[in-house]
């Protein structure tokens, strides 16, 4: 089977990538650092010749709300079309849990405009939301630093390490096509601040972490529920401990 996995070359692509190689799948690392780029749509249609699956886990260099959009708007797009004329088989893009239920996060909006597009594109398609990853809880607790502390949001939090997404992108990827959505997250839920916490003192940082219901998160207010899965969603074998262990 040949995959092409556009974002080829970022955390969750190049885990990918080389996941599905293992598995003996014919894969193409697609990214503007190998020459395809599925916003301009340069050598778009040469990567996906032959294709049988296309899995999207590019992110967009900017958050800005109007780049962003349009970032997640013209790739997928551009893929569409390139994929509908190559006969690719199956489309699998990784999206985030509740990006329907937070309108007010830029960068989830775009998410939801990604996923419209996906959906009424010809070519069968699986999209994946995932909850945050726990490579990124270090940048996260930076955004809430202020006077020698840490003040996150205290809303429950589900995160997921990202060889567990890869693991799940690869099961989906080389199934068949749900023609749906499908959420995953880590196995332990707990309020926000609870996981931050424990990141900056593995790291050995000893600023204390405040947990807020008003704080924001991404710039935007969120409610308790907005970041996990409301319903059944797929859970990741890998504990924070375990993960932090390996960090």
């Amino acid at each position: 089977m040949k995959i092409v996995v556009i974002g080829g070359s970022g955390l969750i692509g190049s885990k990918l990538v080389a996941r599905l190689k293992q598995q003996g799948h014919v894969v193409v690392a697609a990214s503007p650092k190998t020459g395809v780029n599925a916003v301009t749509g340069e050598g778009l249609a040469d990567a996906l010749a032959g294709a049988d699956v296309v899995v999207d886990v590019a992110n967009a260099p900017s958050w800005e709300p109007a780049a962003v959009l349009e970032f997640f708007q013209r790739s997928s797009q551009n893929l569409a079309a390139t994929e509908a004329a190559a006969s690719v088989k199956h489309h699998v893009a990784l999206s985030i849990v509740g990006t329907d239920r937070s309108p007010d996060i830029a960068y989830f909006r775009a998410k939801l405009a990604q996923e419209t597009i996906v959906k009424a594109s010809p070519v069968p398609y699986s999209i994946v939301r995932a909850t945050q990853f726990f490579e990124f809880l270090g940048a996260i607790a930076e955004t809430g630093a202020a006077d020698g502390r840490i003040v996150v949001p205290s809303a429950l939090f589900q995160p997921i390490a990202s060889d567990d997404v890869v693991a799940s992108l690869a099961d989906v990827a080389t199934g068949r096509p749900l023609n749906g959505t499908i959420d995953i997250a880590g196995p332990e839920k707990a309020p926000f601040n609870e996981f931050v916490a424990r990141r900056l003192k593995a790291s050995g940082d000893s600023r204390p972490v405040v947990g807020d219901a008003k704080a924001p998160y991404y710039g935007s207010p969120i409610a308790d529920t907005s970041l996990v899965p409301l319903g059944e969603a797929r859970l990741g074998k890998t504990p924070l401990a375990t993960w932090l262990a390996t960090a």
